[in-house]
Order: structure tokens, then sequence, then C-alpha cells
């Protein structure tokens, strides 16, 4: 008996290593091989050692057994196809096609309905009536048929194809009662399609014998429908068509945990996988994910597996219907592997190595040996009587050695077909866990196929290579229990659930959704409303108060020297002294916090408060006693009468002192000064923060005649004629409007845009039916939009899995802030997902999207309101100077303008849009409330107050 060196073991000290049994705190260490004439067990990485001392059977193994390394440089090229498909510029260089398949969602188990489905096979049609319960496809009702396919349909016409096709679903349809209500059906079409759609698809190419004619670079479903109708069956729509890869996912999900990669190993192979939209160029989708069909058994057709390929993969290929392509699939389907086999004993017995002595000219028939009697040989226990059977049938004579070597041959060619497999498999999880930005990624597998169906062998390897290659992904393998018709039909099903559930989100969301003629509308009420602010006669009517400031001057750079500033507009309150010099402005400020008892009590002690917090400011900054010119900004609703003179009209954001509204809070600061004693106090300006924000902008840029505040309220002024403006006298020179728009609509105009959303939320606020404009755009009112969105889709039964969310009752829980988190660009959707969770919103992936999208409908609203309010006021100003072209600055602040990642982008791009005869830059504020202030101040002592009321 030959010794096991003569028996094809490799070298000692080779780089081999068993795959199964290796855990991690042992990999990367080498223990040695054991011999190849024990009993089979673990399988074993080989060295590439073809040197003189290897007989040629050990030569054939370690050929047919690749190592380590060699897998992970196959991994890296799979990662470069994979990357290169994905992309629109490199995808046609690249072997991997991924190619989108439009199916966007894994079952939710609420899919029911009855779904027909009908399925091409290799020799056959199968149609199935299968009815799903809602119970998380759990129990699904199938009924099928098996059509036996005609020879020469394969190999005829398109048109005979697919008449044969819908021929079979109509005698299926016969034989369970000829249903006539309307039924969607699932197509499972195995080939190489390109698809725009999920019910549009375009054959790239026939493989798998298939070679019906007039049928590449045409829609397969158009075929199918148009054949169907030719039955008359006029009731039955194709709504979905997948690959049996895309079925066995869909099958293998559970509403807990769903599955998200596919593998198929066949007669074929194949892989898909959801992958990251906005990593997913050429789908033109860039939120959510998409099921990606790989398309990888065309991997080294480039010859980027050259390294792996052995003479008898070579001699496969040339005698198969394609040479040169699918070579990845040539190496690990099962219609190839009986053939690899075959190969490797016809050049063992040209060697003298097998069958010494015996007529061997059987061998040289192609499919002589099948991949079932592979399976079959590779078995422990029967594996050689299989062989020494089928051997002797071939008219071998084989004798036990040559029973042993090709037991050996056959699992060499099975054990590389499924670390082939597995390596391309862990190819695709580490892809998925780097675009996920995941450190470990936890995945359901579903896996389908003859060869991993019937060889617990290859599943074993399977699963071992993959922790080997992929340590960071935690993959479990589920076998599919019918990829193809029942996954067809939770396609179809689930694609009816998306239809559905997008119809509903669709209707919630129209009325948000402003159409350009609706911000045009929007626009000329603005204007409409300005104008009638502006004339003494109807100003009370007006919803815009365009309330002159008396500030009547931007700066000119001419202003020197050391001035308070005082900064009343939310719950913080600011003091500073603003050194202004030739060259520089420098400041220094203090914040007091206003207690809501102070806020919501009387005016007296909301003034006092004030005071102290003057009083202090100036001993901390060593100014007790100096007279400084102070310049106030009061960001309320005020009608001013003169420069220091500014009655209070109503308060917002939170404010109701009492005994203020309808009294000059100029005077109420000063009261408060004689009753604190406070005598050196010089109020020579009250300005609001949009005016200091024009000032301020002003300072740096001379063509900034506009301030903007978009944050937790919003306002808008700017330099008007002063001869339009009727609430004053005189008629030279211009004047800072302060319009206070958030008031816009109030009496009833912007009715028609109010959306049962904002009349929930202005509803719930202390000033219900006032500030209407400011609560379709500012930041203290987006989230409570959103959320109140968001309740909607629960109830429709779209979000959360229409479970109701305790947590999304409570008032403000979602934060304006959250919006500009969501929105933000390259954040993933898993991170979404963090932030809702955080907010104990149970929500999964798709529901991440989901709010996505209501976040990115409810902003763009905003900054397009926004853009419609701002094209008014400038379309005025062009007019009024008699331009025609008008170039302005506007100087903006406001949290939610700078700090919302597309607000800004998007009120630029449609104020271009709505008035494109202004050149309109925006110019962000460096503290436009305090240095502002501080600002309006300086130009006040440089001009001696020239627009003061006579």
């Amino acid at each position: 008996m030959p010794g096991p060196r003569e028996r094809g073991a490799p070298a000692r000290g080779s780089n081999a290593f068993p795959w199964r049994g290796v855990g991690p705190e042992q990999r990367g260490r080498l223990p040695p091989v054991p011999a190849l004439n024990r009993a089979p067990g673990s399988l074993q990485l080989g060295a590439q050692d073809r040197g003189p001392s290897c007989t040629p059977v050990q030569r054939a193994l370690l050929a047919l057994t690749p190592t380590l390394e060699k897998l992970q440089e196959v991994k890296g090229r799979v990662l470069e196809a994979l990357e290169r498909g994905l992309s629109q510029q490199s995808r046609a260089r690249s072997t991997m096609q991924m190619l989108p398949t439009f199916i966007c969602s894994t079952p939710d188990g609420t899919e029911n309905g009855d779904v027909l489905v009908a399925e091409l096979c290799q020799n056959h049609v199968r149609t199935l009536w299968v009815t799903l319960a809602g119970d998380g496809n759990q129990n699904p009702q199938l009924m099928y048929r098996v059509f036996e396919t005609p020879g020469d349909v394969l190999q005829g016409s398109g048109e005979a194809l697919f008449d044969f096709i819908a021929q079979c679903v109509k005698s299926f349809l016969e034989e369970i009662g000829n249903p006539q209500h309307r039924l969607p059906l699932g197509f499972v079409f195995p080939f190489s399609c390109r698809q725009t759609g999920l019910d549009k698809a375009e054959l790239i190419s026939w493989s798998k014998g298939f070679q019906c004619s007039d049928v590449e670079g045409k829609d397969v479903v158009q075929l199918l429908q148009a054949a169907i109708s030719k039955q008359e069956l006029h009731h039955v729509d194709v709504v979905a068509l997948l690959n049996n890869t895309v079925g066995t996912m869909m099958t293998c999900s559970t509403p807990e945990k769903p599955c998200e990669i596919a593998l198929v190993v066949g007669s074929g192979t194949n892989c898909c996988f959801m992958a990251e939209s906005d990593l997913l160029e050429i789908a033109g989708v860039t939120s959510g994910r998409m099921c990606v069909n790989s398309e990888w058994g065309c991997l080294g057709d480039d010859g980027a597996l050259d390294n792996v390929l052995t003479p008898y993969d070579h001699r496969v290929d040339q005698e198969s219907s394609n040479p040169g392509e699918r070579r990845f699939e040539k190496l690990v389907g099962s219609l190839y592997l009986g053939e690899t086999v075959r190969h490797a004993m016809l050049m063992l017995a040209s060697e003298q190595a097998l069958f010494i002595g015996r007529n061997t000219s059987t061998l040289a028939t192609k499919a002589v040996l099948t991949t079932q009697q592979v399976l079959e040989i590779m078995d422990n226990e029967d594996g050689m009587a299989k062989a020494q059977g089928m051997l002797e049938a071939l008219g071998l004579q084989p004798s036990e050695r040559d029973c042993c070597r090709v037991q050996q041959l056959c699992r060499a060619v099975v054990s590389r077909a499924a670390a082939l497999s597995a390596t391309g498999l862990a190819a695709v999880l580490s892809h998925m866990c780097r675009s996920r930005q995941l450190e470990r990624l936890v995945v359901n597998v579903g896996v389908d196929g003859g060869l991993y169906r019937t060889s617990s062998r290859f599943g074993e390897i399977l699963r071992s290579v993959v922790g080997l290659l992929a340590p960071e992904c935690a993959a479990t393998l589920v076998p599919s229990g019918d990829g193809r018709g029942l996954g067809a039909a939770i396609v179809t099903a689930v694609a009816l659930r998306l239809v559905a559930q997008r119809n509903k989100v669709e209707r919630l969301l129209a009325p948000l959704r402003l159409s350009r003629a609706d911000l045009e509308r929007v626009q000329a009420l603005m204007k409409q409303e300005m104008e009638r602010g502006l004339d003494r006669e109807s100003n009370a009517t007006s919803s815009v108060r365009m309330l002159p400031t008396y500030v009547c001057h931007t700066p000119d750079g001419t202003e020197r020297g050391k001035f308070l500033a005082l900064d009343l507009g939310g719950t913080n309150f600011r003091v500073l002294v603003v050194h202004v010099e030739e060259d520089n402005i420098h400041m220094a400020n203090e914040i007091y916090v206003i207690p809501t008892a102070i806020m919501q009590g009387t005016g007296e002690a909301l003034f006092d408060h004030i005071i102290e917090c003057i009083v202090d400011f100036q001993i901390k900054q060593k100014l007790t006693g100096q007279v400084l010119p102070l310049g106030f900004t009061f960001s309320f609703p005020c009608q001013q009468l003169g420069l220091d003179k500014a009655v209070l009209l109503t308060w917002t954001k939170g404010f109701n002192a009492s005994g203020c509204v309808g009294q000059d809070v100029v005077q109420m600061l000063r009261e408060a000064a004689q009753r604190k004693q406070h005598t050196t106090l010089k109020v020579v300006a009250v300005v609001n923060d949009t005016v200091g924000t024009m000032m301020a902008c002003g300072y740096h840029d001379p063509k900034c005649e506009i301030g903007l505040i978009v944050g937790t309220g919003t306002n808008a002024c700017y330099m008007e004629e002063r001869a339009n403006v009727g609430t004053v006298e005189g008629d030279e020179g211009r004047m800072c409007i302060n319009m206070e728009w958030g008031a816009f609509g109030d009496n009833g105009c912007l009715d028609g845009f109010f959306t049962s959303f904002d009349q929930l939320v202005d509803e719930k606020t202390i000033n219900a039916g006032k500030q209407r404009f400011e609560k379709l755009i500012s930041g203290m009112y987006l989230g409570e939009i959103v959320r109140h969105i968001l309740l909607a889709l629960v109830e429709e039964q779209v979000l959360f899995r229409g479970k109701p969310s305790h947590n999304l009752q409570n008032r403000d829980i979602f934060q304006t802030k959250f919006l500009s988190k969501i929105e933000t660009p390259g954040l993933a959707l898993l991170q979404v997902q963090g932030i809702l969770c955080n907010l104990e919103l149970d929500a999964s992936y798709e529901d991440s999207v989901l709010v996505r999208e209501v976040c990115q409908v409810v902003s763009q609203r905003a900054a397009h309101l926004c853009a419609a309010g701002m094209a008014a006021v400038v379309e005025k100003m062009r007019e009024s100077r008699g331009l025609e072209q008008l170039t302005v600055t506007v100087g903006v602040d406001g949290t939610l303008y700078k700090m919302h990642p597309h607000f800004s982008q998007n009120l630029q791009q449609m104020l271009r849009e709505l008035a494109p005869r202004c050149d309109v830059t925006f110019l962000q504020s460096e503290d436009g409330s305090g240095k502002g202030a501080a600002l309006v101040a300086a130009v006040t002592c440089r001009e001696a107050d020239p627009c003061s009321p006579q």
C-alpha cells in the first residue's frame, strides 16, 4: 500500500490547513496537514507547489485547492469589480454588472392577497397561485403546476417562448377555477437583464442553453404582457420581474430579522444584496437601499481569475457553448463540476497516474460524469462504492487506488467551488459592512441552489471560509424554501404594498409640495400685502405691517467710538460693549438668562431684570459711570414712532409679560433705570434683530440693503424709497422698513396654503391664528409639523408598522434640530435610525427613509416659501428704483438658515427662478442683533438723527 505522500498529500510544511474548525484565535497560524489517505474530514487549503517532488495526482489536488492568500486576492478582485460595477463611470469595465432590481424593501410581514407567478426554468415553466395572509408570511397557501417546455421552444423565436408561457398561465388559471379579479403576476426570469424599473427589464444575453431569437435588447416584461393579452387574460398584470437569487433573499426574510443578501449555487451561481442607494449611481436613486443583482458569474471574464484557473478549467471552458464567458460560474456552478472532474481524470490518465493500462476513451465523451455523481462519490461512507460503480459503468475497471484518487478529485473540485463561493460572499459582506459604516455587520444570508442543498460539506466550507475572510461580519446562512416561486410572489406582494403605501404618502405630502405656480402666487400675495402695508389708508388691514424703523442710512465705514448694545429676542438676553475702530470692531458680551416666570410675569419685573443685567455687565467691564450711546435690539413686533420710540404690538416667542403691549419699550426701559437709580443709560436707537442683521452686514458690504432672519422665528427688512412709505412724513431718501412678515397671512390670504398639519400646530400655540407665515417657515414649528405628519403616517399603517407610538404623541419631542441632523448629506440611514431610536421610536431602516423624506419635504417647503417672500421684496425694490436689473446683498442670520444643510441652497435656487432680474447675494451675519444694534447707534451719532419726526 503506498504511503501518504504517494497518495497525494501536500508536502509537510506547505501553506495548507483545515478550513473547518479553525477558531478566530487560530486564524493566521497554519497547522500541519493530515495525510490524504485518512478518513476525509476537514478540507485543506493547499499551497501551489508544483515542484518535481510532487506526483501528478498531488499537483492536480494542489492546483484545485487554493491557498488562503489566493482566496484573499480573489476577494480583493471581487470587491474591485463590485465597486466598479456600482459606478456609472467605470461599470462598462466591470465584469460584475451590478444590475439594479428596483426592489427597495424586504418583506415586513403585512403582505397579503393573491399573487400569480410564472417561473421560466431550464426545461419547464412553473405557474403558482400564492395566497399571503399578512401573518408574517409564515403560512402561505400555494398551488402550482409544472409544464414541460418543448425542446424547439428553447431554440425558437422569442414570440413562441412567451406565447408558451402565457398559455401555461391560462391553462393553470382554468384548472383552478378561472378567477376573474385583478391578478398581479411576478415573473421569474433567470437571465441577465438591465432593469429600469421593477416591471421594465431588457434581456442582456441568454445563457443556460436558451437561444430564442429576437429577445435580447427587448423588454421581456412587455413581451410577456403582450403574450398574456393575446390569451385574453386582461385581468392579469405583470408587476414585477426578478431572478431566482432575489426570490431567495425575499423568502428568507422575516419581519424580525430581514434577509439582505442571497446566494444561489446551483447549475449557475449568482449573488444579490441590499446596497446603499447613494452608492448605486446607475439607478439614479439616492435614498434608502436597493437590491442589486451582481451577476457575478461573469467575474474573471477579464482575466482576473487566471491564477486560479487550472488546465481542466480551460478545457471545460473551451467545450462550453460560451468560451471565455462566465468564468466564475464555470468554477462554481454544478453545470460544470462534473466536467471539471472528467477533464482532471482524463489528463491524469494520460500521465499514467490513473487507470493504468485501461482504455480511457470514454472519458473523452462530454457529460459522462454528472455533478450529482460527483456529490455522491464525495460521501464518506458510500463514496468509494459509488466511485467504483460509476467508473465500472464507464468500462474503466478501476483499482481501489483509482477510486480513492477520483474521490479526492471530486472533493477538491466541490470544495474549491464552495471556497470560491464563500470568497465572493465575503467580499459582498465586507462591502456592506464598510458602506454602512459599521464595526460589525450582523446579517441573514438566504442560500439556495441544488449544490448547496445536496451537499452538507459545501455548506460547512461556505460558513468556515466566510468566517476566515470576513471576520467583521456575522452571517447566518438561511436555507431558502422556494426562492423562485414563493420568492416571486413575495416580491410581487411587497411591490404592491409599497405602491399602496407610496400612494398614501403622496396623498399626505402632496399639499406640502408647492409648485412653481403656487410660489408665484405667494410672491404676488406678499407684494400685494407689502403695498397695502406701506399705504396709510390700508395699513391697518394688511397682514404685513411694513413698520418704519427711522433707520435711514447704512454704515459707510466712518463710524468710530464705544457703544453699548442690548439684545432681547429670546430666553437669553445679552449685553455688549462694542468698540468701532478704523479697521476693526471689538466686542465683549455677557449672556443672561430670563426665567420663564419673568418672561410671563409683569412688564416692570421684566425691564427691572434687564437693568440689573446691564448694571452687572458694566461693573464686570469697568464701565460704571460711563455714559455710552446704547442700541437696543428688541426682536418683537413694534410700531416705531421714532428711532428711539417703539410701541410693542404683540409678544411672540413665548413672552407674555403683562402691561407691555401698546407701550413704548424704550420708555419702559428708561423707567426701570430710574427705579434702579441707573442714571447713565442713554438709549439712542431701538431696532429689531432683522434691522441689526442688515446693519452688521452693511458694515462689510455697502450693497447690503436687506435683512433676513430665519431661525426660531422669521422676519425681513429692506431699504424702501421714502416716497413710497405713506405712514411717515417726507419723500427724500430711503428708510429701512421692518416688514414683520411672520404675520403674513394672518388676514386669511394664505389659507389655501395651510395644510391640516399646519392647522394642528397652530391650534396648540400660545398665539393661535397669528404669525401664520412664520409657522410655515421658522425653526420653532418645523419639528412639530414633521411630528404631526409622522402621526398621520402611523395611522395610515405606513410608518412604524402602524404601531402607535406613545412617545410620538408628546408635543415638541421632534425638535427642528433633528431635521438638520437627519438631512445631513452622507449621514448613513442607520444613523438616522439611531436618532429615531434615541427618541424611543421603534424605527426600521425603511421607516428611516420615510422620515428623512418627510423632513426634506417640510424643510424644502419652508425654504421655498421664504424664497417667494424674498422674491417679492427684491422685485419691489427693483421696480421702485426703476431698474432693469437689481444687484443687492441680503444680510442673513438665524439657526435654521445657518445650520440646516439644504435650507440656504434651496432658498437661493428658488429665488433665482422667481426673481430672474435680480442678482442677489447672501451674506451671513456675524452677530447682527448685538453688533448691528451698536452700529445703528453709531450711524445715528454720525448722522445726528436726521430722520426723527419733527
